[in-house]
């Protein structure tokens, strides 16, 4: 055999190794049964081969059909999960109306924290559960900002930690949302997201519509320390064509970020005295791409849920529990507050 083809066994031997090394001990339970949970938690559970010891679930004629199709204990009663003291970390993915009781509970008992977005309603009720997590020394909480983890958001970070940033332009366009708050549900993802990259934000101008079929659309001026920046967030488009968009305008250059999937930077050429230098000497245009989810070969990492962040957010979250050395947790209840002054500003407006 050749010596390239032992190479090549031997790192597949090792990633294969690596792979079946990693496995977990603690006990955990999932609150919630939901089309979102199902398509995007559940799955990383699964392959990380979380040891999940209940499921709980609202409505009393699921427990069995869960469990028959999971083989994991379902129950409707959620003090049966809390009072069990082999578990160690609750995820929390129901209704985003019940979120801040059911997390008071969970924090209540000491046991880590696990809560989709949005945890709670106003910057009060969060601050409450940040004060349960303290006083019960709860060794984790994280909340499912998964934008936050994918790999577009760390390649952003790291890029513009030594770039001057001048300005950005931001588009979050879906259709009606008529069962929920759009606010709270849907635009917390683009409002949290710069305020991750960018830092905290106090909105400068603003103006919105509102129309009689419950769609809305804001326009936010927002600025932070280093960067200013123009939001159109709107559930007056089309779920069909829906668009998450990101232009980032920096000394050096370019970014323009197209939903999760890509991101591509255009560097600028710099002036001579003060003139432009693409207008004296014509360049070949450059475009690099510095991310583009690969659609050609299916593997793990090249899934949306791996991209878009929610397989890290769960990782983190359960390698912390487990006391492994594992990532910096990205969305603790604590890095919440900036996102929910923010939505507590622009309430004000509306």
């Amino acid at each position: 055999m050749k010596y390239v083809d032992k190479m090549i066994m031997r790192y597949k031997a090792i990633r294969n190794k690596r792979f079946l090394q990693n496995t977990y001990s603690k006990k955990y339970a999932f609150v919630g049964f939901g089309s979102h949970s199902v398509n995007n938690l559940y799955p990383v559970l699964d392959y990380l081969d979380v040891p999940l010891k209940y499921i709980c679930c609202k409505s009393p004629d699921k427990v069995e059909l869960i469990k028959k199709k999971t083989g994991i204990a379902t129950t409707v009663s959620i003090d049966e999960i809390l009072n069990d003291g082999e578990v160690e970390g609750v995820f929390v993915s129901v209704a985003p109306k019940s979120h801040f009781d059911i997390a008071k509970k969970v924090l209540e008992c000491g046991k880590s924290l696990f809560i989709e977005k949005p945890p709670c309603c106003f910057i009060e009720e969060l601050n409450v559960l940040i004060n349960l997590a303290e006083m019960n020394k709860v060794a984790v909480t994280v909340v499912g900002m998964q934008k936050r983890y994918s790999l577009i958001a760390q390649i952003l970070v790291n890029r513009l930690n030594s770039e001057k940033c001048l300005s950005y332009n931001m588009r979050y366009l879906t259709g009606l949302y008529p069962e929920g708050d759009a606010l709270l549900d849907l635009f917390i993802h683009p409002l949290d997201y710069v305020s991750f990259i960018f830092g905290d934000a106090d909105v400068v101008g603003s103006d919105y519509v509102k129309q009689s079929d419950g769609g809305i659309t804001l326009m936010l001026l927002l600025s932070h320390k280093n960067a200013k920046g123009m939001l159109e967030l709107s559930t007056r488009h089309t779920w069909s064509h829906a668009e998450e968009w990101l232009s980032i305008n920096t000394k050096g250059g370019i970014y323009v970020q197209e939903q999760m999937e890509k991101l591509r930077f255009y560097p600028k050429n710099g002036t001579l005295l003060g003139v432009p230098i693409e207008k004296i000497i014509h360049r070949q245009h450059l475009e690099m791409e510095l991310f583009g989810r690969n659609n050609f070969v299916p593997t793990f990492a090249n899934n949306q849920i791996y991209t878009q962040g929610y397989f890290n957010e769960i990782k983190t979250f359960v390698d912390a529990v487990e006391g492994k050395e594992y990532k910096k947790c990205l969305s603790s209840l604590q890095s919440m507050r900036s996102t929910y002054e923010l939505i507590r500003t622009i309430k004000s407006i509306l």
